[in-house]
C-alpha cells in the first residue's frame, strides 16, 4: 500500500483562494465543527464514514480534515483499504489551520 498523500494547510489555502474547486470532508465531531469549519467542506463524522462511502466521489481527489490530522489519516488508510485512490490527509488539521491565519 502506497502512502497517503498529504496536503499541507497553506496548499489548500492557496487553492481555495484561487478559486479551485477543492472537495473536503470533516471528519471531527458534531460539538467539534460547531466551533468552525473549512467554508464548503461536507461534515461526516469519523465513526460515520463506513456507512456512507456512497457520500465519497470517486472522481476527484478529496481532502480529509480532523483537528490535528490523525484521524483523518485513519480515515485516508482504511478508504484506501476500500478502493478509494484519490483521497488527501490535511496535514496538521485544523490546528494548523488556525496557526496559519495568525
Amino acid at each position: 500500500m502506497k502512502p497517503i498523500p498529504q496536503m499541507e494547510t497553506s496548499e489548500l489555502r492557496s487553492r481555495l483562494q484561487n478559486g479551485e474547486n477543492v472537495y473536503m470532508i470533516d471528519v471531527r465531531e458534531d460539538e467539534e465543527v460547531a466551533a468552525g469549519m473549512i467554508s464548503g467542506a461536507k461534515h461526516i463524522p469519523m465513526g460515520e464514514i463506513p456507512n456512507r462511502l456512497d457520500e465519497i466521489p470517486r472522481d476527484q481527489e478529496v481532502v480529509f480534515i480532523c483537528r490535528s490530522g490523525g484521524r483523518s489519516q485513519h480515515v485516508c488508510e482504511f478508504l484506501n483499504h476500500q478502493g478509494l485512490t484519490n483521497v488527501i490527509n490535511m496535514k496538521g488539521g485544523m490546528l494548523q489551520w488556525h496557526d496559519d491565519e495568525e
